[in-house]
């Protein structure tokens, strides 16, 4: 008899619209730990498949003959299910939106240059979907927002530049519960808020 070939791990199967939401949790569990567990066993996987998934999303993303992001995500989530046109200052840009199942009022954004290059990739309340009312810092708990809704409700509000690509930062003033006007700083992970901190104003 010839020589068995020795033993491996099996091939990885295809990286799916499942795997993808365990990269946007991953990057989230710094902040709310509590939250991503919550929705990990919501969608009834591990934390080593949570993991893995990080690392095969990083492996693609840097991998000499990785494609384009849109393609990327076009393969990973299918067809998008709008595509619209979006103006930002003097440039129009192609906007590609994704149902993201874990969150059924937001989508996941593309923002794609007329020369092809993607400007951003982060979540949006979906069309049509009402946003939160933002009136206090009472009302900024994690995963209550995103990133536009916060800079119109608390205007004007200053972006910042966040500790990750996938992280931004708005200082903005809000009121407490007792009407006292405090300085705030909001931390975004791939568009949705994670926390705040904030000291009194002046």
């Amino acid at each position: 008899m010839g020589c068995m070939p020795a033993s491996s791990a099996p091939a990885p199967g295809p990286f799916t619209a499942l795997d993808f939401q365990l990269v946007l949790l991953r990057r989230m569990a710094d902040h709310n730990p509590g939250l991503v567990e919550d929705a990990r066993h919501e969608l009834g996987v591990s934390i080593a498949q949570m993991r893995e998934a990080n690392r095969r999303w990083q492996a693609m993303t840097r991998s000499a003959r990785s494609r384009g992001a849109v393609s990327r995500y076009r393969s990973v989530l299918g067809p998008p299910e709008v595509t619209a046109r979006r103006r930002i200052g003097d440039l129009e840009c192609e906007a590609l939106l994704w149902p993201v199942p874990l969150w059924p009022g937001l989508r996941f954004e593309v923002l794609r240059a007329p020369n092809g290059a993607v400007w951003n990739e982060w979540l949006v309340r979906a069309p049509g979907v009402p946003g939160p009312e933002l009136r206090t810092l009472d009302d900024l708990t994690p995963w209550s927002c995103t990133v536009d809704e916060a800079a119109r409700a608390f205007a004007p509000a200053r972006p910042m530049e966040g500790t990750a690509p996938t992280r931004w930062g708005l200082a903005f003033e809000a009121v407490d519960a007792e009407g006292e006007r405090r300085h705030c700083v909001a931390e975004f992970t791939w568009g949705l808020l994670q926390r705040v901190g904030v000291r009194e104003a002046g």
